[in-house]
């Protein structure tokens, strides 16, 4: 199964599933285990300062001799030196989110890196394709943290039919079904961050993987939107505090200070109150914590009957 994946081919991975790179908990300790299961693992960037991601990227050296990546976030302030790490420590995949990495593909693509860029419209995905992604992740509005506004199911097959490199799913998938309609809307590969949020070698504290473990289909609210870069979480009493002043017209600044460490407490500290709990619609599936490796093997073993489905209905 899927010898002849473009996906697994270009980037020398055994599954054609990528590791959301998620801020604070896609460490080396889950990036490292989803590439030795055999998928893409991913570092992510987030805010990290460089000499903090150094030592990520070396420690999943460490544990892994498997491809893996790491995913930088544009707006961060330590961006250019972050890449000047990404480049020095030639890590061979990068993904970028929140911006257009064009000023960094050359030396990217010098050291041989695949870049692939999360999108979340056509547009965006047409014009880094010209400037020489290899690859993009259309990641639909359903996925935890930072979203755009299109949900998976109209977004990727646009996006399919727009560019002319292969392109990654992201967005509401979770298990062996909504890898088969990743496949059916045309995706060469899918992405997951709230399934491997739920397992044994992410870090998140315990107090977020059981709200998480709680969580309904409307569970999730999106905050942000009057800032111009809405995020998805679990709804608790940071969101209503946040929601409210949105409505109220509170200043941009006041909301920009609401928000400053949020997600820490709540990944480190388990204060899933007054901490930002970033998680997908999907988080109403998510029932159980799993080893990395099993998470894996159970959606690939489970492929065969998802699409034995889908043919018994014509």
């Amino acid at each position: 199964m899927f010898e002849n994946n473009v996906i697994c081919k270009m980037l020398n991975i055994k599954y054609p599933i990528f590791q959301g790179g998620m801020a604070w908990i896609g460490t080396a300790e889950l990036a490292s285990a989803v590439s030795n299961a055999g998928g893409l693992g991913l570092i992510g960037a987030g805010h990290m300062p460089p000499d903090v991601l150094r030592a990520e990227i070396r420690k999943c050296k460490g544990w892994t001799d498997k491809p893996f990546g790491v995913n930088v976030m544009l707006m961060s302030p330590f961006v250019k030196e972050v890449m000047e790490v990404v480049v020095d420590e030639k890590v061979p995949v990068v993904t970028t989110g929140a911006g257009n990495p064009g000023e960094y593909l050359p030396a990217l693509k010098e050291i041989g890196s695949k870049v692939i860029p999360v999108v979340a419209s056509v547009a965006l995905a047409k014009r880094l394709v010209r400037i020489g992604a290899d690859a993009v992740i259309a990641e639909g509005t359903e996925s935890g943290g930072h979203i755009g506004e299109i949900a998976t199911l109209p977004l990727v097959p646009q996006v399919v039919d727009a560019v002319d490199v292969p392109v990654i799913a992201a967005g509401g998938i979770a298990d062996s079904r909504g890898m088969a309609a990743a496949f059916a809307l045309g995706a060469h590969a899918v992405q997951m961050g709230s399934r491997f949020v739920m397992s044994e070698e992410c870090i998140a504290h315990e107090n977020y993987k059981n709200m998480v473990m709680k969580a309904k289909d409307r569970s999730t609210v999106v905050t942000g939107r009057t800032l111009g870069h809405p995020a998805r979480v679990l709804a608790n009493k940071l969101t209503r505090t946040y929601l409210e002043m949105e409505a109220a017209g509170a200043p941009a600044e006041e909301l920009e200070k609401l928000g400053v460490g949020s997600l820490h407490r709540a990944t480190h500290e388990g204060d899933v109150e007054n901490g930002s709990v970033m998680i997908g619609q999907i988080s109403g599936m998510l029932e159980d914590i799993k080893p990395v490796k099993q998470i894996i093997e159970d959606i690939v073993k489970g492929l065969p009957a998802a699409v034995e489905r889908l043919q018994a209905n014509y």
